[in-house]
């Protein structure tokens, strides 16, 4: 009976089972179809969320790039350009520059010693600039800005603080300051290509008159930041010299602030780098190119007149290297690098290759008794590379000399443009 009583229970008990069972999973389908539908509700609710509620497309959707527009000659283009520049791209997220055609600044400035191509090639060079336009006017006209906003989607045309007067007196960025579109950044002291002008011209003067007394060597002139006027018969025109005075602040604007990775091939180049012209730029992006890092030594100035000549550098040593630093292709530089690459040098920087242009002021050092490169040819480490651009220095200062008379009235065109700008100025003020 009892073992019945007990095989009786047994069935019952695996009858009950499986509707037990089903009743469970039900209940666990149905909590599952409960919870699926409040998340998805909850996800419809952040989606199509009321207007207070940001949305998650929104949230993710990428913030636009805030894109500015600065234009120049860049003629002769120096570290003060390269500063603006850098100033310029400070204000947005992506640069765009217009560069003036040549016909352009014929007529409103006077000839430009660099050819729009020249000019090109150094502003693409510059490691803050994103996007280029050729040809661009020098006046900003109602349908170049309208241009500017709706094809480039510029947000603000910059220029510095110093006027841009068109030969009538007028401002050139009338229209952008009037359409509210218009930001000013500062003009770097101590430089213009009117100053560079006016050194080269008192640089071939100097060597004509080397006996005088009264001109000491520009050289050491421009090595201490000496100023002075030209002694040109009681003429009001004259140049200031080089009163450029570096700071550690703005060297560390203009550097990259990296250094080689653990492997790197370390390429050095090194040379005066005077009036860096578009020649420089393509001898550095064509040795960029042979390694990971270009490492460039900047001769001191005592060190280029041994060499070139009392009347060189035009630009002092810190000028030039703010200018190479400006290049993207650069990765650092040796400000007052020694004549001589020893072997010191080599492993202290791990230099993996020493390159040297076939296009350079000064190329008969393999004749020479004390060839400056004598330990990286032993190395097997030296390399000739063939020059882009058969440009240098001296091209620049040639192009100055044979046209010096249509560049100094240049110059005497652009400071009575600015006189009849601030005279102006000052009537209205007056008013």
């Amino acid at each position: 009976m009892k073992g019945a009583r007990t095989g009786t229970t047994g069935r019952m008990d695996l009858d009950a089972g499986p509707s037990e069972n089903t009743q469970r999973w039900a209940r666990f389908v149905a909590t599952c179809l409960i919870g699926g539908v409040v998340i998805g509700i909850s996800l419809l609710g952040l989606h199509f969320g009321a207007p207070h509620q940001p949305s998650l497309r929104i949230w993710r959707r990428k913030k636009k790039p805030i894109r500015v527009y600065m234009d120049g000659c860049f003629d002769m283009m120096h570290y003060g350009h390269c500063n603006a520049l850098r100033q310029a791209r400070a204000l947005g997220d992506q640069l765009v520059v217009g560069v003036v055609s040549d016909a352009e600044i014929t007529a409103n400035k006077g000839p430009p010693v660099t050819p729009l191509n020249e000019r090109m090639i150094m502003v693409n060079a510059v490691k803050w600039v994103d996007e280029v336009i050729p040809d661009a006017p020098y006046a900003i006209t109602e349908d170049f800005m309208r241009k500017l906003f709706d094809e480039y989607k510029i947000d603000y045309i910059i220029h510095g603080d110093d006027p841009c007067v068109l030969p009538d007196g007028s401002d050139a960025y009338a229209l952008a300051k009037k359409a509210g579109r218009y930001k000013q950044i500062k003009r770097t002291e101590g430089v213009s290509s009117t100053d560079i002008v006016g050194r080269m011209l008192l640089c071939v003067r100097e060597r004509s008159i080397s006996d005088n007394q009264n001109h000491s060597s520009l050289q050491r002139q421009f090595s201490h930041g000496h100023s002075q006027k030209l002694d040109d018969g009681g003429s009001g025109t004259g140049t200031r010299i080089s009163h450029f005075l570096p700071t550690s602040r703005r060297i560390v604007q203009f550097s990259n602030g990296k250094g080689p990775g653990p492997d790197a091939r370390i390429i050095y180049i090194d040379g005066a780098f005077d009036l860096f012209h578009a020649g420089h730029v393509e001898i550095l992006k064509h040795a960029r190119g042979m390694g990971d890092f270009l490492l460039v030594g900047i001769h001191t100035d005592q060190t280029v007149s041994a060499n070139r000549g009392s009347h060189r550098p035009i630009m002092n040593l810190h000028e030039r290297s703010l200018s190479v630093l400006a290049c993207r292709y650069v990765d650092e530089v040796i400000i007052g690098a020694p004549w001589e690459v020893s072997k010191d040098m080599i492993t202290t920087f791990n230099i993996s290759s020493v390159v040297h242009g076939t296009i350079a002021e000064v190329n008969d050092f393999q004749k020479r008794e004390c060839n400056p490169y004598a330990v990286p040819i032993n190395m097997g480490i030296f390399k000739i590379l063939d020059s882009p651009l058969d440009i240098t220095t001296t091209t620049i200062i040639r192009r100055i000399v044979s046209n010096h008379e249509a560049y100094q009235k240049r110059n005497e065109k652009k400071a009575n443009s600015e006189r009849r700008y601030y005279e102006d100025k000052a009537y209205i003020l007056g008013d």
